[in-house]
C-alpha cells in the first residue's frame, strides 16, 4: 500500500467498487436456493489442493451439481472437465462468475487471488467455501469477513481438520477446566518453506498456462517454476509461508478451545534475517491475547508462541521423546497440567498426574463432514463450524505473525481500526497495492 490509498481509503474503496477489472459485467444477484434442491457449484482452481475440494464436493451427488470449472491452466482444467463433462470451462474467474445458474463458489488458488475471487462471488450473492487462509494480507480479510456478513451468505474455510473428532475432544478437555485456566500456548510445525533467492533467468511459460491471469493482483513479473504450480508459498508474493500455510490449521485449535479472537499485540522472537523476496525457513513468533468472556467467566489473558521449521518448545515443557514423536502439535499449559496435542492424537500432562481421568462428555456433535456442512447450511439453512467471521478473525492473527515478522519488532494491534499502533511502516505488509486493472 502506497501513501496514498491508506487503510481506510482501502477498505471503503474495497465495500463501494467490485472485483477484477473494470471490465466486468453487470452483478449477477442470485436468490437463496430452496431447501433441499440440488446446488449448482462453480469451483475456482482444480488440480494439487483444489482437486481434493472439487472430489469432495462432487461426491454428494444428491446435493450438488459441478456447473462451471476455472482454471488458469488449460491442462489442469481439460482433465477435471473429462470428470465433470457437463460443466462450462474458462480460464479467467470472473467469466465463471457471471454465470447466472451458480449458487456457491469454492476458490481453491493461490493465497494472492483468494482474495479478489472470493469478493467477487460474494458480492454477487453466492455462497463461498475458500481454502486457507481466507486471503494474502490482513486487510483483505477484512473486507471479506465483513461482505460475508453484509450479503449473509454461507461461508466456510477450508481448515479441513476442524472437522475431525479430535480436536472436539481436545476443546471439551479444555473447556471443560481438565488442565484448570490457560495462559501460555505453543504452537509449532514442521513444515518448512522459503529461505530462497529470487530466481534468475528467463524461462518460457508452459504452453496452456495463461500466466498473466495467474499473477492476477500482485505486481507482475515472468515466469518462472519456482512460482508455479507448487513453489509459490516460497514468496512474499504469492503466500506467506508455513504461518500462512498451517497457521490456520494449528493455531484454530487454541482460537476455538480458548475462544481467541485478535492479538493485542505480536512480536518476533527469532528467526533468519528477513530476505524481501523469500519467506523464512523458520522462525518464532509471539502473541498476546487479552482476557475474554466465555458464559459469564473471565478468562485470563494468553501467550501464544508460534515455531515453524523444526523448532519447537524446549524443555521442561517437552521432553526429547514428546519433541520427537510431536513434530508439530500444540501445547495448552493449564494451572493443573498440560494437554499436548496435533491432529489425530491428545494427551493430559503430566501422565502419572491425570492416570485415571475420567473424560468430560461430548458435547460437540461429529461433523457430517467439513465440505458437506457448508452444502447442508446453503440448502436447509444454519451456518457452519468455519464461517468468515470465525475463520476470518483466525486468518488475521496467524498474517499478523508475518508483518510482525517482517517489521523485525513488536506491533501493538488496533483491531478495530486495522492498524499497528505508532508504527505507520507496518502498513506495506498488512495490504499491497494490486496492480493497474485489478480492485478488491
Amino acid at each position: 500500500m502506497n501513501t496514498a490509498l491508506n487503510r481506510r481509503q482501502f477498505l471503503r474503496r474495497s465495500v463501494l467498487f467490485g472485483t477484477g477489472l473494470a471490465a466486468t459485467g453487470p452483478l449477477i444477484r442470485i436468490g437463496r436456493a430452496a431447501a433441499n434442491a440440488k446446488l449448482n457449484i462453480g469451483f475456482i482452481g482444480t488440480a494439487n489442493r483444489a482437486a481434493a475440494d472439487l472430489e469432495e464436493v462432487a461426491r454428494l451427488t444428491d446435493a450438488v451439481n459441478v456447473a462451471a470449472l476455472c482454471d488458469v491452466d488449460d491442462n489442469f482444467l481439460a482433465q477435471a472437465r473429462l470428470k465433470h463433462p457437463a460443466a462450462k470451462g474458462y480460464n479467467d474467474f470472473r467469466q465463471l462468475i457471471d454465470q447466472k445458474d451458480l449458487d456457491a463458489v469454492v476458490v481453491a488458488t493461490p493465497d494472492h487471488t483468494h482474495a479478489v475471487a472470493t469478493a467477487a462471488a460474494l458480492r454477487t450473492g453466492r455462497h463461498v467455501y475458500c481454502e486457507k487462509p481466507l486471503t494474502h494480507t490482513v486487510a483483505e480479510c477484512r473486507v471479506v469477513r465483513e461482505l460475508a456478513a453484509k450479503e449473509k451468505r454461507v461461508t466456510q474455510l477450508g481448515t479441513q481438520i476442524h472437522a475431525g473428532g479430535n480436536y472436539r475432544r481436545v476443546v471439551e478437555l479444555i473447556q471443560s477446566g481438565a488442565i484448570g485456566p490457560v495462559n501460555e500456548v505453543h504452537v509449532w510445525v514442521g513444515a518448512v518453506y522459503g529461505g530462497k533467492d529470487a530466481p534468475k533467468g528467463t524461462v518460457p511459460v508452459p504452453p496452456g498456462l495463461h500466466w498473466d491471469l495467474w499473477i492476477g493482483p500482485v505486481p507482475f513479473r515472468p515466469y518462472h517454476p519456482e512460482y508455479a504450480p507448487f513453489a509459490w508459498r516460497n514468496w512474499w508474493a504469492f503466500g506467506g509461508g508455513t504461518i500462512a500455510d498451517f497457521g490456520c490449521h494449528f493455531m484454530d485449535l487454541p482460537h476455538w478451545a480458548l475462544e481467541l479472537r485478535a492479538p493485542s499485540w505480536v512480536e518476533p522472537v527469532d528467526g533468519p534475517p528477513v530476505h524481501p523476496e523469500s519467506t523464512p525457513p523458520w522462525a518464532i513468533v509471539r502473541y498476546r491475547y487479552p482476557a475474554r468472556q466465555l458464559g459469564g467467566v473471565t478468562l485470563p489473558p494468553v501467550a501464544l508462541t508460534w515455531y515453524h521449521g523444526g523448532k519447537q518448545p524446549g524443555s521442561p515443557l517437552l521432553d526429547d521423546e514428546q519433541r520427537k514423536y510431536f513434530k508439530s502439535g500444540v501445547l495448552f499449559v493449564g494451572e493443573k497440567g498440560n494437554l499436548l496435542a496435533d491432529y489425530d492424537r491428545r494427551q493430559l500432562l503430566p501422565e502419572d498426574k491425570f492416570k485415571g481421568f475420567q473424560a468430560p462428555p461430548k458435547t460437540i456433535p461429529d461433523s457430517i463432514g467439513h465440505h458437506k456442512e457448508w452444502v447442508e447450511a446453503i440448502r436447509k439453512g444454519g451456518t457452519t463450524t468455519c464461517n468468515f467471521d470465525y475463520s476470518g478473525a483466525l486468518t488475521e492473527a496467524a498474517l499478523l505473525g508475518n508483518v510482525a515478522y517482517r517489521l523485525g519488532r513488536r506491533i501493538e494491534w488496533d483491531a478495530p481500526n486495522l492498524r499497528a499502533l505508532a508504527c505507520p511502516e507496518a502498513d506495506q505488509f498488512i495490504q499491497y497495492q494490486y496492480r493497474e486493472g485489478w480492485k478488491l
